[in-house]
């Protein structure tokens, strides 16, 4: 009885402190939401670009639900491209100043930003930036600005691009864990780490193409920006020419070197305040709540924006990761909507599941069928990113996207040779020839590797079949481009595997002009869990979350990649259309 007795206390007493801890928590949320009604921007205001946060393409609608990105949080570049081009036009906001010390997104959305930084200067406004440090990529970004000041203790990183491959062979052959992997394609590199100690001469030839097209559209925009032709960067760049603060200003990288507080005073004299007036500011977060509420499209007719983010797995995905569950939705959601007349298809992946992504094409083709369909490509939309994207009746990309890569291939993982060395020996019995087709503890058999090829054959074969029928090609075209051989879009262009290079509003526009709409709103998908049903699920998945973040600590940042890269290819289950390599471009 004593028993039944405390165990009900114990329930009633848990109850009780989850509804307090609830009833607290709401309380703390409306705080914040009072405090965000109460956040005023000046007049001759300077809009601060700071982004601490990984920057995701679409993070969310979480406006209007409190508990969005309460742990993980991601700033959606969406909501920073409106909030540049409502800024535009705000009388409010005379300028902007760019003072990030480390982006922490892709080459192509950092190339969105700056290009919506340059529409920013049309009107007249002022981008100023700071660092006080520059890495390639951030200083890519700043120089878009009218002037850019660097920290005189600070550096600037201007060298050139670089990417580095990790291999595995020898750590498989010292564990005895492997990888037994079929392919087809000679650029499908993304096995090739574990069948060699070293890069193929096919391998580094796309990797250097890659790089270099990456390169020419970057030093091409920041020749623009500074006013240096590409030669005499190629020069800087080689020569380190950027290293030292006043080696930076030398070059005409930078304007000027200054401590923060005199920039501060530049930004002042930018808008004409007296030496004595406080610089008004306002952070693009605090902004953020603003624009939102600020539409530059209009109009009872819609273009569905789908969001499609992430590696491409079997299931219901998520906004980390696409599943044909959430993805499919979303584009009946958009066909069948009547206010729709067309739809956008915003693509940054490296692929993933074969079967997932052909599933997605289907629904693109039967959406195809009832309203226009493009596709805007972002960071990545290689192998199952281009296989969901190659059906559409118009595709961008900008220069710097990554993308091709028509190719499949399949890893399975095997143990054999550790089993035998710990005294493991694994027996098999089935009812009949092939029902016992593959054992973790065994070696491959030829005839279950000869079944997988037969299986990798025919999904390339299919895919070469849609970027034909998608493209307007033959087959032999198509495979001609395919051998998992991926591209900058500036390649794709001159090749034929996109239309047109530019922007995610390009996009939103060429759909408008194949729908016959002169006005139109945006509608976004897909809508992911609220906020409170993430909640639950990463209270659930928390003690997770720390281990991992712990092991990361401790084994240190490339060890762990090393790791989750090992990972990734032993959790990879059916064939793969997936991005040849783990491309980490320094």
């Amino acid at each position: 009885m004593n028993f039944l007795r405390n165990l009900l206390a114990a329930i009633l007493g848990t109850l009780i402190a989850l509804g307090i801890v609830f009833f607290m928590f709401f309380i703390f949320v409306s705080l914040i939401g009072s405090t965000e009604e109460t956040i005023s921007i000046e007049k001759n205001s300077v809009l601060e670009l700071q982004w601490a946060l990984p920057i995701r393409d679409y993070a969310g609608d979480g406006s209007s639900d409190p508990f969005d990105g309460l742990f993980e949080k991601n700033q959606g570049l969406d909501e920073i491209l409106h909030a540049i081009a409502v800024a535009k036009n705000d009388d409010d906001i005379k300028g902007i100043s760019l003072n990030n010390n480390y982006t922490m997104a892709g080459l192509a959305q950092t190339q969105a930003i700056r290009k919506a930084l340059e529409d920013f200067r049309e009107n007249g406004k002022f981008v100023y930036a700071y660092g006080d440090f520059y890495v390639q990529k951030d200083y890519y970004l700043a120089s878009v600005a009218d002037s850019v000041y660097l920290n005189p203790v600070g550096a600037l990183d201007f060298k050139g691009l670089a990417s580095e491959v990790l291999f595995f062979k020898d750590l498989q052959e010292k564990t005895g864990v492997k990888m037994e992997v079929i392919r087809h394609g000679k650029y499908k590199s993304a096995v090739e780490p574990f069948l060699s100690n070293e890069m193929s001469e096919a391998n580094r030839r796309q990797i250097k193409a890659l790089i270099g097209s990456l390169w020419n559209s970057m030093i091409g925009d920041i020749s623009t920006g500074r006013k240096i032709n590409k030669e005499d960067l190629n020069t800087i760049a080689d020569t380190l020419g950027g290293r030292l603060p006043e080696y930076a200003k030398a070059s005409g990288l930078v304007d000027d070197l200054l401590f923060y507080d005199q920039y501060e005073e530049k930004l002042k004299k930018a808008l004409g305040a007296g030496e004595k007036e406080d610089l008004n500011t306002v952070l693009l977060e605090d902004y953020v709540i603003r624009s939102n509420k600020r539409s530059i499209h209009t109009g009872k007719d819609k273009i569905a924006v789908v969001f499609a983010q992430g590696e491409i797995i079997y299931g219901e995905g998520n906004r980390e990761v696409i599943g044909q569950g959430i993805l499919t939705k979303a584009i009946r959601k958009a066909r069948d909507n009547d206010d729709v007349k067309a739809i956008v298809l915003r693509v940054d992946s490296p692929g993933g599941s074969a079967l997932s992504s052909d599933i997605i094409w289907r629904e693109i083709e039967m959406a195809k069928e009832k309203k226009p369909v493009v596709v805007s490509m972002g960071n990545l939309a290689a192998s199952g990113g281009y296989y969901i994207a190659v059906g559409a009746n118009k595709i961008f990309a900008e220069p710097t996207t990554i993308t091709g890569s028509i190719g499949v291939f399949g890893t399975v993982p095997n143990i054999n040779e550790l089993a035998t060395n710990i005294g493991v020996n694994a027996e098999q019995v089935g009812t009949n020839k092939n029902s016992v087709d593959y054992s973790l503890f065994e070696p491959m058999s030829d005839s279950f590797r000869g079944t997988l090829q037969e299986g990798i054959e025919d999904i390339y074969e299919t895919f070469l079949d849609r970027v034909s029928r998608g493209r307007g090609i033959s087959v032999a075209q198509a495979d001609s481009l395919a051998q998992g051989r991926v591209w900058s879009g500036v390649d794709a262009k001159q090749n034929g595997l996109i239309d047109e290079l530019g922007t995610l509003d390009d996009a939103i526009a060429e759909a408008a002009n194949l729908a016959d709409l002169e006005s139109y709103g945006i509608r976004k998908y897909p809508k992911y869990k609220t906020g409170l049903d993430k909640l639950m699920e990463d209270l659930g998945g928390a003690a997770v979350k720390v281990k991992q973040n712990v092991l990361a600590e401790e084994m240190g940042t490339e060890a762990y990649t090393i790791l989750k890269q090992v990972k990734s290819a032993m959790q990879q289950k059916g064939i793969q259309a997936r991005m040849p390599f783990v491309l980490n471009i320094k």
